[in-house]
């Protein structure tokens, strides 16, 4: 989860859309909240920048974007190269000095060890006491490499700059020699995406799925638009329903599905709130639905309190209704499953 404004907002992203970072245009597509309806933006200095334009050239097109562009209320991050690479060092020292206080979190690919995350906490610690950021830079692991859905909690406990966790499919599928990264991957890749949500809720993160690959294109059929918009709607609602509080998209088109996919519709949180009042109503204990006959319990009101949360965060829930059911629900249980999972303050 995203803590921003001195611990007033909070961000659990259904949406983060990355997006090559050497290019001024894109920054302006990523921070116009019409083109580009997401939750969270990140500015690419790693596998979406041409080599050529690595080092200072890239690193001077992000600052002046962060510096001067209005990316609204999404939350800002950037994709320095891994740390494994000859850039990743002047990545983020050029960037964490150049715009501070503008941005709000480093997304860390190849995350692969507890010592990843140290050695780039640090880091952030030194260059922000020089530059004078009033607020600490938070992290987003990528988990792409099978060390790294090994040590996938220890990564999300390395630091309390630790936010969430994302999958990444593409350089996990190639180190495990899988050439078919995009179709069935809720399938192929369950024990990884699995690992990577066990790991994140257990520390209090969020947990991001990979990106749809295929993109459709303005002089395309209606009929391979379809196909493509069914197969990015499947996988996401797939990952939902692994836990997944949200996904990396690579284009503004896949933004209303996706955020489709992980928003609680209209239907979802009338339930959500019905049985939530009825339960406190009640007392608590297991009780039939008196409409559907189906049982009621203290797992069925987590799950709806899961969904109010994140009808808050769609803007619509009102939060005041979220902290009244989270603090009757512990009134009963004695515990509060949004206070354990950071949802609310």
């Amino acid at each position: 989860m995203f803590v921003l404004d001195g611990g007033r907002r909070f961000v659990i992203p259904r949406t983060e859309m990355t997006y090559p970072g050497h290019n001024p245009k894109l920054h302006q597509n990523a921070a116009d909240p019409v083109k580009s309806p997401v939750d969270a933006v990140v500015a690419d200095l790693e596998d979406g920048c041409p080599w050529e334009f690595k080092g200072p050239k890239s690193r001077a097109v992000v600052v002046e974007a962060f510096n001067t562009l209005d990316f609204g209320a999404k939350v800002l991050s950037v994709r320095p190269n891994a740390i494994q690479s000859p850039h990743f060092l002047g990545d983020l020292e050029a960037i964490v000095r150049g715009a501070p206080n503008r941005f709000h979190a480093i997304v860390l690919p190849k995350a692969s060890s507890v010592e990843d995350v140290l050695y780039t906490a640090r880091l952030l610690d030194a260059l922000e006491r020089e530059a004078g950021w009033d607020y600490p830079l938070q992290i987003s692991a990528l988990i792409e490499t099978p060390r790294g859905v090994l040590n996938a909690h220890a990564i999300a406990t390395a630091s309390s700059r630790m936010a969430g966790l994302v999958f990444g499919v593409a350089d996990f599928a190639a180190t495990l020699g899988i050439r078919e990264a995009v179709e069935g991957q809720n399938l192929n890749f369950l024990y990884a995406k699995q690992s990577v949500v066990v790991a994140a809720k257990a520390a209090g993160l969020h947990a991001i799925d990979s990106v749809y690959l295929k993109l459709h294109r303005k002089d395309d059929d209606p009929e391979r638009v379809r196909r493509i918009e069914d197969g990015l709607r499947d996988k996401n609602v797939g990952a939902a329903n692994l836990g997944m509080d949200g996904t990396w998209i690579i284009h503004p088109q896949q933004a209303a599905i996706a955020n489709e996919c992980y928003t609680p519709n209209e239907r979802q949180i009338a339930f959500a709130k019905r049985v939530t009042d009825l339960y406190h109503q009640r007392g608590g204990g297991s009780m039939a639905d008196p409409e559907t006959g189906d049982m009621i319990d203290e797992a069925t009101i987590k799950i709806a309190l899961m969904d109010l949360a994140k009808g808050v965060q769609a803007g619509t829930v009102p939060a005041s209704y979220l902290a009244e059911q989270a603090t009757r629900s512990k009134a009963i249980t004695g515990y509060d499953l949004l206070e354990q999972m950071r949802r609310i303050d």
